[in-house]
């Protein structure tokens, strides 16, 4: 009896080892990867000829796998390059390793490629495709999460079109807008999703300093320290924190030694949160910098900030 349950465990541990290498990842980079990733129809797919390089067979055989299980593969998991689509492609690899291009190729969609891994039938296929996938999905959160800034670079660069006719004038004019749009603004009220907007206006604020930054916030992190980065070389910083907040001095020190100079102050006795530019412009601000564009919040710059800069600084000591 001991034996047979001895051997039955030999067994499922030889079935553990099986199944966890039929899941383990390839050596691919995710660079190898995205770096075939196109778009046509309106969808991320991959090309045959760059699949069978990444599966390490040749383009004939992976058609070929297709061609005989074709019911596997719908449009929305595989399709073959329109005239036009395969002319637009021919034409932007002409010096590229593919070569001359004779036949349309394949798009295989996530879908598609999932369903590879199937028709393949081998160890190095369902690594690749689970690498594929992974790549595929990365590639979706970095596009959702870049959405706002695209948008907001192609309204720019609409608006600036008719004025200039070269592309390096074109780009340098719309990253000269976004750079200086927010600079004259003295409020702003900014929704949840606005990060880049909120994080562009506070910039502007940072880089108009010429001596000193004044910072009152009672939950500073780390990612404030990023942001302050963006001061003009030898304005200094003042930090002023609840003693519970994640910024340690460490953090400071590190910072220090490239961004020099700022100092961390501990207090428990401001709720608000305020940003002062050179002794002379207060601006409050309706939530914590960390949480840029992560709720609605606003920026008031208040007036005669020569009657409060008094009554916040004596409120500090």
């Amino acid at each position: 009896m001991e034996n047979k349950n001895a051997m039955n465990d030999v067994k499922k541990m030889k079935s553990a080892t099986i199944l966890k290498s039929q899941f383990a990842t390839s050596r691919l980079t995710h660079s190898e990867i995205t770096s075939k990733i196109v778009v046509f129809r309106g969808v991320q797919v991959m090309l045959d000829r760059d699949l069978a390089e990444l599966y390490e067979i040749d383009t004939k055989v992976l058609k070929q796998s297709v061609k005989r299980n074709i019911e596997r593969f719908p449009e929305e998991f595989c399709f073959e390059l329109d005239k036009n689509e395969f002319e637009n492609l021919r034409s932007q690899i002409v010096t590229s390793s593919w070569g001359g291009l004779r036949y349309a190729p394949f798009a295989f969609t996530e879908q598609g490629v999932a369903m590879l891994s199937a028709v393949l039938r081998s160890e190095k296929a369902i690594k690749v495709s689970i690498e594929i996938m992974n790549a595929f999905v990365l590639m979706r959160h970095y596009l959702h999460d870049n959405m706002n800034l695209v948008g907001r670079l192609t309204a720019v660069e609409n608006k600036v079109d008719s004025k200039f006719k070269t592309i390096d004038e074109n780009f340098s004019k719309i990253f000269k807008e976004l750079d200086s749009s927010p600079k004259n603004a003295k409020e702003g009220i900014f929704f949840k999703g606005q990060i880049f907007d909120a994080y562009a206006f506070f910039q502007n604020i940072i880089r108009s300093a010429k001596k000193e930054i004044v910072l009152i916030d009672g939950y500073v992190d780390l990612s404030i320290l990023e942001r302050l980065k963006a001061k003009q070389k030898n304005v200094s910083v003042q930090i002023y924190t609840d003693p519970r907040a994640e910024l340690k001095q460490i953090d400071v020190d590190k910072f220090n030694e490239q961004y020099p100079t700022a100092v961390l102050n501990h207090t428990k006795k401001m709720h608000d949160r305020f940003l002062i530019i050179d002794n002379k412009d207060l601006y409050h601000i309706g939530a914590s910098l960390k949480d840029l564009g992560k709720a609605c919040f606003a920026f008031d710059k208040m007036d005669n900030p020569q009657k409060w800069l008094p009554v916040i600084f004596e409120d500090l000591r």
